[in-house]
């Protein structure tokens, strides 16, 4: 019955989250979806591929209470966990589901992703259906080899193995490694999604530091006014047009026809088809009952703005104190900087676990950070765009996002979110790994007497004692076996606290967004216009 119980407590809440993460994978894309140039293939695939991508992060605090539901608060295992083969059993199952969804992730990445993006490209007018199949497969091929070598490279590449159980090194991680043997597909899917996991750490660099530090200034500063930038957006155009008639006068009518002329001209032209298009969004803007609302929420933004800015402030502070911490006390880059004790205090490391006591509470908090860094990365990504190197290739904007921007969005969101799983790991070790068990150790006092303590699980532990969370045992085991990566993510997040510093300044140079950021480009065509006005 108790089993049961917890298996209800731990899954129930998580199928919750599963449906609101459908829902808002579903709203999301279908906000940032373009309205004239759209096609329901690449819209299902997008909202699938984003819903499974953000379940591998709702599946973090399911884990935590699990392990944590597990113990008693005075050390002890509560009568149905005693049998170490069912807790070995409940978190198997914890387990499979991380496995089955990194599996469908890696799907995500080799075949449907790169299939949808290449079968929208190749449609036109004179296309088939049975046409661009083919031509979609024959670019597919290169990621399936691709697929292939990474995988041949994670199952067969010499490793380091699990040291003697006699040796210092085996005493360093005994308490993380208890199954440390692990078999080849299993190796596979892990440097898979290491490497997929290092390229986010590069994405995460990039724009979640930059959106976590654009989130909330830009909802504390607010947007401009729409009537003073309509006022000076009117001011630009006569302008354009007072230059255009200085221009016309200067050369005369005689001159209308040289090169220089008519250069000139065509820029002024579309400067002022410019200005027009920002003229009439705005006045639509000024006049709409949303921008009302929102003026009159105004108020509720400036306080989300200040708590986003104090949640990223911690968010900063915790990771720092942390990585301070593993440069001083951690295994090494040998163990991928594992740090096996807190020593220097972490804020939200210590919250949550205070906080699991008050079950739903720390998960609710677990959940917001992530939404948190979800949100700041999406972010990040719509205000930056989508790059390769210098050439700008997408640019995501509500209702005008290409099809293959927003799969390549999608794609870009992915890599971001296993990056923050390993992010989450980083920023609250001691809750991720072990949430608020504790166990009963023994030491000898004075007079040969024995004194029972109460410690927090770490590894110093046995799994007779404490139950690791199955995706720290996963990382750390995997730190273990490769220590590249352990050591790449502790350099990217030094990277990622520089980058968020820089983030501060460039948002509080650039000042206050436009009211209708976003709306016109001058790669949009006039019909768009009318569409999105009307809509």
């Amino acid at each position: 019955m108790a089993l049961s119980f917890t298996l209800a407590a731990g899954w129930i809440p998580f199928v919750v989250v599963l449906v609101l993460t459908l829902l808002f994978s579903a709203i999301y894309i279908r906000y940032y979806m373009s309205k004239y140039d759209s096609e329901l293939s690449t819209t299902l695939t997008a909202i699938f591929a984003l819903t499974v991508t953000l379940l591998t992060s709702d599946l973090v605090p399911v884990d935590i209470f699990l392990v944590s539901f597990m113990k008693n608060q005075d050390g002890t295992f509560k009568d149905w966990a005693k049998d170490n083969s069912t807790r070995n059993s409940l978190e198997d199952s914890v387990l499979y589901a991380y496995y089955s969804l990194y599996g469908i992730i890696c799907v995500c990445f080799f075949l449907l992703l790169p299939f949808m993006y290449f079968f929208y490209e190749e449609k036109d007018e004179n296309s088939t259906c049975r046409s661009r199949t083919c031509t979609a497969l024959k670019y597919l091929i290169v990621f399936i080899i691709i697929a292939v070598v990474l995988s041949l490279i994670g199952a067969f590449v010499p490793t380091k193995s699990v040291p003697s159980s006699n040796s210092t090194e085996w005493i360093k991680i005994k308490g993380l490694f208890e199954g440390l043997a692990s078999n080849g597909g299993e190796d596979a899917l892990s440097f898979v999604i290491c490497v997929f996991s290092l390229l986010g750490m590069l994405g995460l660099i990039t724009y979640t530091a930059y959106g976590m530090s654009a989130l909330p200034m830009e909802l504390v500063a607010g947007r401009k006014s729409t009537k003073k930038e309509r006022m000076a957006v009117q001011s630009n155009r006569s302008n354009v047009e007072s230059h255009r008639e200085t221009i016309r006068a200067k050369y005369g009518l005689s001159r209308s026809t040289s090169t220089r002329y008519q250069r000139r001209n065509a820029e002024l032209e579309e400067q002022e088809r410019q200005l027009a298009r920002q003229e009439r969004h705005l006045a639509a803007s000024e006049n709409s009952w949303c921008q009302k609302c929102l003026t009159l929420l105004r108020p509720f933004e400036i306080v989300l703005g200040v708590v986003c800015f104090l949640l990223a402030l911690l968010v900063f502070i915790s990771l720092l104190l942390t990585n301070i911490d593993k440069a001083m006390n951690s295994l090494g880059y040998k163990f991928g900087f594992a740090l096996p004790h807190r020593h220097l205090p972490n804020p939200i490391d210590i919250v949550l676990v205070f906080c699991q006591k008050l079950f739903p509470l720390d998960y609710i908090l677990m959940t917001g950070v992530t939404v948190y860094f979800v949100l700041c990365s999406m972010t990040g990504v719509c205000r930056i765009g989508i790059w390769f190197f210098w050439i700008r290739m997408y640019k995501v904007r509500p209702r005008r996002t290409m099809p293959q921007g927003l799969l390549m969005f999608c794609m870009i969101l992915m890599f971001l979110v296993l990056a923050i799983n390993v992010v989450i790991y980083e920023l609250t070790p001691q809750y991720s790994s072990f949430g608020s068990q504790h166990y009963l150790v023994n030491t000898t006092g004075l007079g040969n007497s024995t004194v029972t303590s109460l410690e927090p699980c770490s590894t110093d532990a046995s799994s007779e004692n404490c139950t690791i969370t199955r995706m720290a045992l996963l990382l750390t085991r995997f730190f273990y076996k490769m220590w590249f990566f352990g050591a790449a993510y502790y350099v990217c997040t030094w990277a990622f606290l520089g980058t968020f510093l820089l983030g501060f300044v460039i948002v509080l140079c650039r000042g206050r967004r436009s009211a209708i950021q976003g709306e016109v480009d001058s790669d949009d065509f006039d019909e768009s216009d009318d569409e999105l006005l009307h809509a």
